[in-house]
């Protein structure tokens, strides 16, 4: 894959909040992004299942309000909301747990769109201590860079390489930058900043295929 990050570095904004959903302390990361693309091209390349190989993943099932999506080899779930070409939310359902995920566009110009994800889930404690947000927020920023892609006319990823890119060069500064980002959103939420560094710097080392420090708490 060859991706000139320089496109995407500084592209995404990162929040990290806390929830309360079915009586439990939910964790919230949301990244937010402007896209080249009017907002029912944008709503059509993540929502169809043709187009979503091309930058993401094969997906399978009714992609339809009610329905059951499973992308391939990775998380399944049931489609919520599906208010086009502005709202999309599914349970996003990996590893035994339940999260929620919800996507709203909004048309910027008539050539750019502002996509915002919200990622929510119960996350254990000892699980955020060590990775913090960018355990799940690293991988959005990926599936971001993906997009940006299909929509400039890159060709559709290759599914065997795409795994590996993150631990080339760029793929590892990409890695590293957004993982920064999300340290940053978490000391914005009250994170300590020793604590915050240290997630993510372990979470660049398990993007990267690196040996992850354990906590040293």
């Amino acid at each position: 894959m060859d991706i000139d990050i320089t496109r995407h570095l500084g592209k995404g904004q990162r929040d990290v909040s806390v929830r309360e959903i079915d009586g439990r302390e939910a964790r919230v990361i949301t990244l937010t992004r402007i896209f080249d693309g009017d907002i029912d091209d944008v709503w059509d390349a993540v929502t169809n299942a043709e187009r979503l190989p091309r930058w993401f993943m094969p997906v399978t099932g009714e992609l339809r309000l009610g329905g059951r999506f499973q992308l391939e080899g990775n998380a399944s779930g049931d489609i919520t909301k599906c208010e086009p070409p502005r709202t999309l939310s599914v349970t996003w359902e990996w590893g035994g747990d339940v999260s929620w995920v919800d996507v709203g566009l909004t048309a910027i110009t008539e050539d750019s769109t502002q996509l915002v994800l919200e990622h929510v889930s119960h996350v254990p404690p000892e699980f955020w201590d060590q990775f913090g947000p960018g355990a799940a927020g690293v991988g959005w920023d990926l599936g971001f860079v993906g997009l940006g892609e299909h929509l400039a006319g890159a060709p559709a990823i290759d599914p065997e390489v795409a795994p590996l890119w993150p631990t080339t060069e760029a793929g590892r500064r990409f890695v590293a930058h957004c993982s920064e980002g999300w340290g940053r959103a978490s000391i914005a939420s009250g994170t300590d900043v020793a604590a915050a560094e240290a997630a993510a710097a372990r979470t660049v080392a398990f993007y990267t295929g690196q040996d992850v420090a354990p906590d040293s708490d």
